[in-house]
């Protein structure tokens, strides 16, 4: 009885979800002389910034996979009309998200992707791990851009390099040997605050600590971890709420004025080992720490999220989605929200 009312509270509550093959769609293309697949999303024209920055959110857009392949390394990028890239702080965000199989940590779509202007290039062995894409497969991307200049921009685009080895043949199912799947923990999951769900929240003058914590869904290995945080934002961590064991903590590297330039990526695989274990019998923490120095709350200015990939135990697959599920729907809606209801503070 309780899990009907879950769902029919799910279905009433969460935002309209369109029909997704109807979304505007980006461009995939895949070089296999340069074994890269690349992803570029519609352009859009970005207006100068009138206060400070100018933040635009993109509408949501689907992309669909041309060849059967695993993901080895990204590169993110903004790219003008002309095709010259643009600093790295005109990009806010970007996140792809599987709508088909499951989070890890959360009963949402996978997320594929979570970049921001702090992420650094990431890569990993291409014959040892791989996240598997299949010939068809259909993605989601939201992004968000920023203008931090007062000149406007045309035809801006966000543009995804991705190291692609292909999959289809004999090498294919042998390599990669291990077949590694993102996985990301907010600090405002499972649904963020008010009805926008924003994962976004205010900062008051001083020190401010958010935290939650969740079981994974399956056990395996986490290969790697990085990191979103905002500007004063002075620690990120993963901790085993069971043992109490910290298992990574990281600190933003910021500029004197406490806006942050970069958060930095570790790997926990060595020759000797395939990762950190992850137990879906133990429940996992993430918190962050601000000390805003202004005196004045900042409204929106907080945000704090882990992400990293994961291998599941051999022989384990990856879980589906429960389409019916009240927290997926509520999560898949909120994309298509109006951009004025995302709980963004434009100033911060």
């Amino acid at each position: 009885m309780i899990r009907f009312v879950t769902v029919l509270l799910g279905f009433l509550t969460a935002p309209t979800i369109p029909d997704l093959s109807t979304l505007p769609r980006g461009r995939a293309t895949l070089d296999p002389a340069h074994h890269t697949l690349v992803i570029e999303l519609v352009p859009v024209d970005l207006a100068a910034a009138s206060s400070g920055m100018s933040m635009m959110s993109l509408p949501v857009q689907q992309l669909i996979i041309p060849a059967s392949g695993s993901i080895y390394s990204v590169q993110t990028a903004v790219i003008d009309s002309a095709g010259n890239e643009l600093p790295r702080p005109f990009l806010h965000h970007v996140n792809l998200r599987d709508p088909k199989r499951r989070d890890l940590f959360l009963s949402t779509g996978l997320h594929i992707l979570a970049a921001s202007k702090e992420t650094p290039t990431l890569d990993v062995p291409q014959l040892v791990l791989g996240l598997p894409l299949e010939r068809g497969q259909r993605l989601l991307a939201t992004a968000m851009l920023n203008n931090p200049t007062d000149i406007p921009y045309h035809g801006v685009r966000i543009r995804l390099t991705f190291g692609y080895r292909l999959t289809e043949g004999f090498a294919g199912s042998v390599f990669p040997l291990f077949r590694a799947y993102p996985w990301v923990l907010d600090v405002k999951f499972p649904l963020g605050t008010g009805p926008e769900g924003s994962l976004a929240f205010d900062l008051p003058p001083g020190q401010t600590v958010q935290s939650w914590e969740s079981s994974p869904a399956i056990s395996g290995y986490v290969l790697g971890l990085g990191g979103h945080v905002h500007d004063f934002a002075t620690e990120l961590e993963l901790t085993d709420a069971t043992t109490g064991q910290v298992i990574w903590r990281q600190k933003p590297v910021r500029d004197s004025s406490g806006h942050v330039l970069e958060m930095p990526i570790t790997k926990f695989y060595r020759w000797y080992r395939l990762g950190l274990r992850i137990e879906a019998s133990h429940r996992y923490r993430i918190t962050v720490r601000y000390d805003n120095p202004t005196g004045q709350t900042l409204h929106g200015a907080g945000m704090g999220a882990v992400a990293g990939l994961f291998v599941p135990d051999r022989g384990k697959q990856w879980p589906m989605v429960d389409t019916t599920d009240a927290v997926y729907r509520q999560d898949l809606g909120e994309a298509f929200l109006p951009v004025d209801m995302k709980g963004m503070d434009m100033e911060h």
